[in-house]
């Protein structure tokens, strides 16, 4: 028994390694991809076709990747089940795209953009290449963020204070049902009732509660200051007055 824990904790994926370092690579090539391909299209007869061809492609990766996350050699109860918030970002994301909803795209972009960024940063990941998951956990939080930014700077959909306040109520509805349901079951889903094992930013934030609120506070600050209002102060500056000769 042993042996193979030993083994199996040589197997998971570690961060900060070369691998991951090209995976982040990769992450940032796409970022910029799909921003240059969002703005060639944008507001032309072609944007309704290839932003719903990218929503096709982010169910016809996550969806599979689920499946099998409930085949009796992935199940597992703390970690199969899609109420993570990467989970519920991949459906948002597909919905913006498909159809600009403004309170889909705003879940994207505030989700995609710290809560799946952080993600792709400090994975917690237990499986490494070529594990079935290795795929789905890159491919699916790679996708979100892509999305987020493809809406964002490819398509010009910019936040607004309603955005964020729907963020901001979909986020409190989600961790009061999250937490309860870990309590429930005893699990684990989006640390809020245990901090991780792996290292992660929650290592700095204190003992469990403290940390909860903590992020909390971070995150409802953060998108306030820090996602919104640059773009909310941009929109209300006056456009420049055209010199007369």
């Amino acid at each position: 028994m042993t042996t193979r824990a030993v083994r199996s904790a040589a197997d998971d994926f570690q961060s900060f390694t070369p691998t991951h370092f090209l995976l982040m690579g990769l992450f940032c090539v796409g970022a910029l991809a799909v921003v240059v391909w969002g703005r060639r299209h944008r507001g032309t007869a072609n944007e309704l076709r290839d932003r719903r061809l990218f929503a096709i492609a982010v169910p016809l990766f996550a969806v599979p990747m689920q499946i099998y996350q409930f085949t009796p050699q992935a199940w597992d109860l703390g970690t199969s089940l899609p109420i993570q918030l990467c989970d519920l970002s991949w459906m948002t994301a597909t919905w913006a795209l498909w159809t600009r909803h403004p309170w889909a795209t705003a879940l994207t972009y505030y989700w995609g953009l710290s809560i799946t960024t952080q993600a792709i940063i400090t994975p917690s990941l237990g499986q490494n290449f070529p594990d079935p998951r290795f795929f789905g956990f890159w491919g699916m939080h790679f996708l979100i963020v892509w999305a987020a930014v493809y809406l964002t700077w490819g398509l010009g959909i910019r936040p607004t204070w309603a955005s964020y306040r729907v963020a901001i109520v979909a986020t409190a509805i989600w961790a009061v049902a999250v937490f309860t349901f870990n309590e429930i079951a005893d699990t684990n889903y989006g640390y809020l009732n245990e901090k991780p094992s792996s290292t992660s930013l929650l290592t700095v934030l204190g003992p469990w509660p403290w940390y909860v609120f903590a992020e909390i506070a971070i995150v409802f600050v953060g998108w306030a200051v820090v996602m919104t209002w640059p773009w909310t102060r941009a929109a209300r500056r006056p456009a420049p007055e055209l010199s007369q000769k």
